[in-house]
This record gives C-alpha cells, structure tokens and sequence, in this order.
C-alpha cells in the first residue's frame, strides 16, 4: 500500500518525505494549486489521502521497479474492452470487461466583443495548440 501511495501522490512525497497531520493546509493548498480545486474539493481530497496514508506503512522501505515486472499486456478490440486470453474461463473473462478512458471537455468563455479578429486568435491558438 505505501508504494501504491508514494505512486500516486509522488508530488505529495517531495513536499513531505512522511506527511503528518500537522502538514493538513500544506496538502489542501497543493491539491487547490496543482487540481484549481475549490477549498471544500481541497479538503475532500486531502482527506482521502490522509485515510489512504492510515493504512500504509511508510516505514517500509519501497522497493525498486524491475521491468521485469511490468504487467501482461492484454488484447483489447476497438472499443477499448480486453479481450479474455484463450484458456481463461467465463469467470475471468468478466473481470477484463470494460477499461476506464479518459475524456477531456475543454470549456471557452469568449469575451465580449465584436471584434472578430480576437475570435481568430482564439481559435487559430486552440488549434496549433491541440489539434497539431
């Protein structure tokens, strides 16, 4: 649980090598920064950290990455699902159903204006940007 951890708030253990409660704002100040979180989102997500960290140890030491131990890849058809191998059964074929993906919403608030050279240098900067 301790390397999951360190994984997954990496940034949180650059801050803090072991964070304590004493370190609560400092978190929630990261999480409102790095995230643009709402002080309540903040809170939230520090308090989901603080009972993930209750139940690792941190005094254990991490051990190193082999890639020897990178995870089997699995055949996945077009629509993102993993395909079951050939000699798994039905039980186990269920558990390789459906991935997480991923989707990004991006949200313009364009200014008021009539000015329509403004509207090109928006449009022209979204699509250098993310489209090439």
């Amino acid at each position: 649980m301790a390397a999951a951890l360190r994984d997954a708030y990496s940034d949180l253990f650059t801050i803090r090598a072991n964070p304590t409660a004493a370190d609560r704002k400092l978190i929630e100040g990261k999480f409102r920064s790095v995230h643009n979180a709402s002080p309540n989102t903040a809170k939230l997500m520090a308090n989901t950290f603080y009972a993930l960290l209750e139940m690792a140890d941190l005094a254990l030491p991490t051990p190193p990455k082999k890639e020897d131990d990178k995870p089997e890849k699995k055949p996945e058809s077009e629509a993102g699902v993993a395909l079951p191998r050939k000699n798994d059964d039905a039980a186990d074929a269920l558990l390789y159903r459906q991935r997480p993906t991923l989707h990004y919403n991006i949200e313009i608030h364009l200014p008021a204006t009539k000015d329509v050279e403004v509207f090109n240098a928006i449009f022209k900067s979204l699509r250098e940007h993310l489209l090439e």
